[in-house]
């Protein structure tokens, strides 16, 4: 930011009231990029521009693209918090939590109309028709659909049954008529008040109420039995076969629990998934997620306002249960009026969030799934911006190098050095290293031997050094790694693996003195930095398992007497084992060492003169 600008902007924070309000951030293209609340506009605007290292990335770039400040002043923090929400809405500010999710649901509509139909639609006609969903897939939505086709006897076509075209005896049944799926309304064989009630059932069922269709179909099958019709009955027989089969694909929760409403929030970086779980009569009959950004200093209770204000407005058909389960309350609840809000901390409620928790969990998979596979580029993007940010590094650290030691009770040290090129293992650059100056189980003198000879040779060759280096161990290790870099003039950021054996997982730390960079465990660059520290100790521990067996085999054969080092070498390649060696006949080692040398073998291993 330029001096001249900076004293522009001072100038304009100088003259801020002290009054709550909401503030704007406008950019050089005059494009609002940020729109805040605050309780005192002065005091919370000054706190961008004032020198503070806690500042994410974000912010800092943000405050940087600033130059002009406007401002609203309002009565009270409330009426903050409601303006800046539909400001927010209006002008989806870049650096703001906004929703991210902008795909059209698939709904289930009945049609205001004479004989309504029940149909699939993806766009919402404020037109007096009544909608229910929306549905996450349309293979959800389908299965409904084709449910309800099967049981209840509705209309599919798209005749006008307007009473007067009845009247004048222009339609005729057709063959959803003689298949039993259709009462004929067309004909006048069905009157409105009668199909009515078919399509209240049909209501009942999308709100997750299946008794009232069980009752029906229940009368009709017991009616056609008394009256001999056993075909007809067989048909109400099959629905209701039908009812059950759907009613066992239904998530019941319980007899207690009856009308609720859950949300869940999983913040993950720069993104956030709220979920959403739709509970009636016991049973859940709709489950959503939604994605967020998580914006400027983005707030877990106002993104899960946010998204709450979404779901209500545009996935729970403008309703909410009268009690609603949540982690944690939002940022306000005078959004949603007469609702009562819940945080379980046990029993069937904290079930039901752990519910909503798991099915957000399995949907921000899928979504990194497909945008690993996709698009590699921008996933590979995000993780690096996730790294760099959370050990605020100068630039992406594309080239990462990791180092680990093994030796057991001192015996065979070696070390390893694993690669990673934006995000990915590069295998051709790993290397092993034999130990070479340090005598018994020293790590840290092994660290740094093996440190100094990685980057001498790369000095030495011209090579590209990492731009960062990862440390399988805690402090000390990080310390070893440190004094060797500051010997060669290297500046080099390190950070370290520690585990946490409470709760077998690995800790970032970074920094001199070392500090715990908090990273949640569900995130994919906690997935990333877990995987790094596995594949440094699996291929440092496979070295040091292959060094070992490798000296038990030649000590086996170099206890023979006459035995040397080609004849060790003669025999392995021939046998592979030691043990096919041992039971090999005294013909055939003599045909491939000499009859003197299979003699001294066969004696070792078995005795013999």
């Amino acid at each position: 930011m330029a001096e001249s600008q900076k004293e522009r902007i001072k100038e304009q924070v100088a003259l801020l009231p002290l009054s709550p309000g909401v503030y704007q951030f406008v950019d050089r293209n005059g494009t609002i990029i940020y729109v805040g609340k605050a309780k005192s506009l002065r005091k919370r605007v000054s706190s961008y521009f004032a020198e503070n290292r806690d500042h994410s990335a974000k912010v800092r770039v943000l405050v940087k693209q600033i130059v002009e400040i406007r401002h609203i002043v309002v009565g009270s923090e409330t009426d903050a918090l409601l303006l800046e929400n539909s400001l927010i809405k209006a002008l989806q500010p870049r650096y703001n939590i906004l929703l991210k999710d902008d795909k059209t649901y698939p709904w289930i509509v009945v049609r205001r109309e004479h004989f309504p139909r029940v149909e699939s639609t993806r766009q919402l006609v404020r037109d007096g028709s009544r909608y229910y969903g929306p549905y996450g897939s349309m293979a959800m939505q389908r299965s409904v659909l084709d449910f309800i086709r099967e049981v209840v006897p509705l209309r599919t076509c798209r005749l006008d049954l307007a009473p007067e075209r009845i009247a004048q005896g222009r339609y005729g049944v057709c063959l959803q008529y003689h298949l039993g799926n259709c009462r004929g309304p067309c004909a006048g064989l069905q009157d409105e008040e009668a199909y009515g009630e078919l399509v209240a059932m049909v209501e009942a069922v999308l709100k997750g109420d299946l008794r009232p269709v069980r009752r029906y179909l229940e009368a009709e099958m017991e009616r056609a039995a008394a009256a001999l019709k056993f075909e007809a009955a067989q048909r109400f027989k099959q629905r209701l076969d039908a009812l059950d089969n759907y009613s066992s694909r239904s998530v019941i929760v319980s007899a207690r629990i009856v009308d609720v409403d859950v949300f869940s929030l999983l913040p993950d970086d720069d993104t956030a998934y709220c979920n959403f779980v739709r509970i009636r009569h016991g049973s859940v009959v709709g489950v959503q997620t939604v994605e967020l950004t998580a914006g400027v200093g983005g707030d877990e209770r106002d993104m899960l306002t946010l998204a709450m204000q979404h779901i209500v407005e545009h996935v729970a058909g403008g309703e909410l249960a009268r009690e609603v389960i949540v982690p944690f309350l939002p940022s306000t609840t005078l959004l949603f009026d007469g609702v009562t809000f819940t945080v379980p901390k046990r029993g069937e409620k904290l079930e039901l969030l752990e519910f909503s928790q798991r099915s957000a969990r399995i949907y921000r998979a899928e979504q990194l799934k497909n945008l690993e596979i996709k698009n590699p580029e921008r996933h590979t993007e995000r993780l690096m911006n996730a790294l760099q940010e959370a050990l605020r590094l100068d630039r992406q650290p594309r080239h990462i190098e990791c180092f680990d030691n093994s030796n057991l009770q001192g015996a065979d040290p070696v070390a390893s050095c694993v690669v990673f090129r934006d995000g990915k293992p590069s295998r051709k650059e790993y290397r092993h290293y034999n130990v070479k100056t340090v005598v018994g189980a020293d790590d840290f003198a092994s660290m740094r031997e093996i440190v100094f000879r990685r980057y001498t040779r790369l000095m030495a060759e011209g090579a590209e050094l990492p731009d960062l280096i990862v440390a399988d161990g805690g402090k000390a290790q990080m310390g070893a790694i440190r004094e060797v870099l500051e010997a060669l003039g290297l500046d080099i950021p390190i950070a370290g693996l520690a585990k946490n054996d409470r709760h077998r997982t690995a800790e970032l730390l970074y920094g001199f003195p070392p500090l715990l960079v908090g990273i949640r465990p569900t995130s994919p660059l906690f997935h990333f930095l877990s995987h790094m520290q596995e594949e440094v100790h699996r291929f440092a521990v496979s070295f040091h398992r292959q060094k070992r067996s490798k000296a038990f085999i030649h000590s086996e054969l170099e206890r023979i007497d006459g035995i040397g080092r080609k004849t060790i070498e003669a025999l392995l390649q021939h046998f592979r084992t030691v043990a096919k060696v041992k039971a090999a006949p005294a013909e055939e080692l003599a045909a491939l060492v000499g009859a003197a040398k299979a003699a001294k073998i066969r004696a070792y291993f078995h005795g013999e003169e």
